[in-house]
């Protein structure tokens, strides 16, 4: 009898168990509405966004007010100095892109950094090409003028309304514990730039987590653009620009250059006054029934559609999920994809990129034919219908960038605001009494002659940036965007085969097991490249890990949750809105 009912006991936990997994299948819970979603890294984000759209804004206005808000809550990953590509579809409009990404100062030359003596970080004889932090690897800040034209074009709300969340939070906030992390992490090189060191440890101490924190200088910077809108007479275009030209040919330009140049910095007056953030068309390009749009050569974006193009020849769905077969195939295909973006992507606008080949069905047969399905390769495979050069200055010292976050809206209108903000991260030199963080992105560039990524005066770094927007029947169905480097779009590919191949929600395609290869040469200060490199999170299984490394790949079996990359997804299909937020970096979401 005491044996039947263990029996019986057994059977309904198992039975119990089912059913929990099937009503509760994810780390995560799905998040679902029906009028409008907000995703982004943290709560002050999606409260900011949301409080746009509750207050009638559009997802423009509200993806704005969640940028800012990043760039006060979030410096731990982005700051107001950094840069951001924004793919914008307004409903019944095509999509496109703004590029607010900053340019190298005129005095940013070859020339230049091949002088250049060591940073009190480096030594000498083992330096990057371009510092990969500090004040010599600032561009000109382009994420603010990226939102104001974002703002001006396509939303409806003054700048005033926009940046009250973000000013609220700049009086003061809880601090989260990455923002702590990092300022602990990085008190010496903090401490090298006093500026820095009072805006961060204020007093001389880190602050701890949960603690609020203030930046009274960036409050009062922000609040001083809240009042040149106010001053400027005219319409909404004219009182918006009115806000950019303070920040780029105002006092507080001349603030932000004086102070790069008064410590060593390479920003110019000047340089301010000659930017401005523009409008781009995207690059788009069928995947079985979908369109998939990404920006420019400009980032890393169209990696994305070489990928999908090569697959696009395979059975996946017939292979299976995460099965060494489908594994070693996507990689080998990203490979080829990210060797082409190694030697030919860089800023159209200087460079003559080879568009038309890279994107084309053609050239992605070709390509799939260099795959072996049963070895992996382990040479850097660029695409030879232009002469080679010689691969970017590369070492084998990892880069320490420190990465970005990502913002994505619908509204109840079904428009669409997907961005990738990034840069001015920590360890950042804060410019003066601004409050401003300095990006680091000139280290992205090569100097090696001839290359399309070749630094120069006036040219835009070639990011790893890179939000995606899908269509289905010319509508969307699909906003992702997530931080991770390098590793953005082979992980946003593979949530988007989870859901179009293998027919997962959202929120279960973010969470599935995901792999990164390395084999690439990195886009940030060192240039590594690590040939073969294949991380598989443990959750791919001991058989799997094992059939890829007899395959040839150089496996690591990471921990269980460990991709770096983090993705948010809004899927909208039938007037629902179905909303992922990857638990592997605390992305948030909420819908209505």
């Amino acid at each position: 009898m005491k044996r039947q009912s263990l029996r019986t006991a057994i059977c309904w936990l198992a039975c119990a168990g089912t059913l929990a997994a099937q009503q509760q299948p994810t780390f995560f819970p799905p998040v679902r509405g029906t009028r409008e979603m907000a995703a982004g890294a943290n709560n002050f984000e999606v409260e900011a966004a949301f409080r746009l759209l509750s207050q009638g804004g559009n997802a423009v206005d509200a993806g704005v007010a969640g940028v800012l808000a990043a760039t006060v809550t979030e410096q731990s990953r982005v700051g107001l100095g950094g840069e951001m590509p924004l793919i914008v579809k307004m409903s019944g409009k095509t999509p496109t892109i703004i590029s607010g990404v900053g340019t190298a100062p005129a005095r940013a030359t070859v020339d230049y950094y091949n002088k250049r003596s060591a940073e009190a970080w480096e030594r000498n004889g083992n330096m990057p090409p371009i510092p990969g932090q500090g004040i010599r690897s600032a561009i000109l800040p382009g994420l603010f003028d990226g939102l104001v034209l974002a703002l001006r074009k396509y939303g409806t709300k003054s700048f005033a309304e926009v940046a009250a969340p973000a000013i609220e939070y700049a009086d003061a906030f809880p601090i989260g514990e990455e923002f702590v992390s990092f300022i602990v992490r990085n008190q010496r090189l903090l401490n090298l730039w006093p500026t820095s060191a009072e805006f961060f440890m204020p007093g001389g101490k880190a602050p701890k987590r949960g603690e609020i924190f203030r930046q009274p200088g960036l409050a009062k910077t922000l609040r001083e653009l809240v009042a040149a809108e106010k001053k400027a007479r005219g319409n909404r275009q004219k009182k918006l620009t009115a806000v950019r030209d303070y920040f780029y040919k105002g006092d507080l330009a001349r603030r932000l250059a004086e102070f790069s140049e008064a410590n060593g910095g390479l920003i110019s007056r000047q340089d301010m006054a000659s930017f401005a953030a523009e409008e781009d068309k995207p690059v788009c390009a069928p995947y079985r029934e979908y369109e998939v749009c990404k920006p420019g050569f400009w980032t890393q974006g169209p990696v994305m559609v070489q990928m999908l193009n090569i697959l696009e020849g395979y059975d996946l769905k017939k292979m299976g999920h995460n099965t060494p077969a489908y594994l070693h195939t996507v990689v080998e295909a990203a490979k080829l994809a990210f060797a082409d973006r190694d030697r030919y992507y860089g800023d159209p606008k200087f460079s003559k990129i080879p568009a038309e080949t890279l994107l084309s069905k053609d050239y992605a047969a070709e390509r799939r034919r260099q795959i072996d399905p049963d070895k992996a390769s382990m040479d850097h495979r660029p695409g030879s219908f232009l002469p080679p050069l010689p691969a970017p200055s590369a070492t084998t010292t990892p880069s320490q960038a420190q990465d970005t976050t990502c913002i994505n809206v619908v509204d109840r209108m079904g428009n669409v605001f997907s961005a990738t903000p990034s840069g001015a991260w920590l360890p950042s030199v804060i410019a003066g009494n601004t409050g401003i963080p300095l990006s680091t992105r000139l280290q992205s560039f090569v100097i090696t002659a001839g290359h399309a990524n070749q630094l120069g005066p006036g040219k835009r770094p070639r990011v790893t940036l890179s939000p995606t927007l899908v269509l289905k029947d010319g509508k969307p169905f699909l906003a992702m965007s997530t931080p991770g480097g390098d590793n953005q779009d082979q992980a946003m590919v593979q949530v988007l085969l989870n859901i179009i191949e293998f027919g997962m929600g959202p929120q279960e395609a973010a969470e599935a097991p995901r792999f990164q290869t390395e084999h690439f040469y990195s886009s940030f200060a060192n240039h590594e490249f690590v040939p073969g490199r294949l991380n598989l999170e443990g959750r791919m299984g001991k058989g799997v890990i094992e059939a890829m490394a007899a395959k040839g790949h150089r496996v690591t079996a990471a921990a269980d949750w460990s991709n770096s990359s983090a993705p948010t997804v809004i899927r909208i299909s039938d007037g629902v809105l179905d909303g992922a937020a990857d638990p592997r970096r605390w992305r948030f979401i909420f819908g209505r």
